[in-house]
């Protein structure tokens, strides 16, 4: 009698037990917050990106696929998707969305919600929902010209490239170089592609007009090919001068802009707080304030050009 009172008691917990265990389970997975992360391009260029992110969420307290998940969605450069892949995100009910790839991300997803939280790159006024980090690429667009100068003495023609599916960057862009280069002396020649076949095209007119150096404006479009526009350059002997590291790590010549892994670090520890209760009206929009000069010595070698020791002490990394 006894022991049947033990089995029974045994068999209630193990009921017991059972019950509870999805119960529990509900609570952990309940406890793990979920961020979406909307991007116009494709994930191989924002290898560095994600890596300042996640640290910003570690500053935060949050550790991707332990007390967070993080929900990417790609445009892969077909910006007319951004819309509905900002819905989605909207309907998995995500905490945060982060956007990035330029101001048509950070668009697309205050377009599809007035009440989730947006962290945001590069969108300067933003109201409502959103808050985050602008980039000051464009705006750097003169230091970036002189320094171009500076590396190839004698410079007289420049060309910009520039994207025209982003009305808003490439016009800033050509009115800040323009104004830049009437101040030098040098003459400025126009080259617009949105494609990786126009990108083709363009350096091939730029291989028939020999400019003496090259421009790139800092679009997303551009960044997400940047390897492929260090490769052109390269090929037809052009130097160039990019708006963001990456471009010099894929074998460009020279970038001066925001630090990416900076901004982006500023962009995760936001959406960290956000998920900790903060509001983003609470969290001021801040203006990127780390820039650095990334120089690679073995694409300049290749152009035959010679670094200014200037040049060489003012810049954050010399590529070997």
């Amino acid at each position: 009698m006894h022991f049947d009172r033990f089995k029974r008691r045994q068999f209630i917990t193990l009921i017991g037990g059972a019950v509870a265990w999805p119960a529990v389970a509900r609570a952990q997975q309940s406890a793990t917050s979920v961020i979406g992360f909307l991007n116009s391009q494709s994930p191989e260029g924002y290898t560095g990106s994600l890596r300042g992110f996640r640290q910003g969420l570690r500053d935060a307290g949050y550790v991707e696929g332990e007390n967070v998940t993080i929900e990417y969605r790609w445009a892969h450069n077909e910006l007319d998707r951004l819309p509905a892949l900002a819905s989605e995100l909207v309907r998995r009910h995500v905490a945060v969305i982060a956007t990035s790839g330029g101001t048509l991300s950070a668009l697309a997803a205050k377009a599809a919600t007035m009440t989730i939280p947006i962290v945001f790159t590069g969108l300067a006024r933003p109201g409502g929902n959103p808050t985050g980090i602008t980039f000051l690429a464009v705006d750097l667009s003169a230091k970036r010209l002189e320094l171009l100068r500076e590396l190839v003495p004698g410079t007289a023609r420049v060309a910009v490239l520039v994207n025209p599916a982003e009305a808003a960057v490439a016009e800033t862009t050509l009115r800040d170089v323009e104004t830049a280069a009437r101040s030098f002396g040098l003459q400025v020649q126009v080259f617009r592609a949105d494609t990786p076949d126009e990108l083709n095209a363009a350096f091939e007119s730029m291989g028939r007009e020999r400019p003496d150096a090259l421009f790139v404006a800092a679009t997303a479009f551009f960044v997400g090919r940047h390897i492929q526009l260090a490769q052109l350059a390269a090929f037809h002997r052009i130097p160039a001068a990019y708006p963001l590291r990456d471009f010099v790590e894929g074998g460009g010549l020279i970038s001066y802009g925001t630090s990416i892994a900076d901004t982006y670090r500023h962009v995760g520890a936001d959406a960290g707080r956000i998920l900790k209760g903060a509001k983003p009206a609470e969290l001021p929009v801040v203006q990127a304030s780390k820039f650095e000069l990334v120089i690679n010595r073995q694409t300049a070698k290749m152009l035959g050009l010679t670094l200014p020791d200037k040049l060489l002490a003012a810049a954050d990394e010399v590529i070997e």
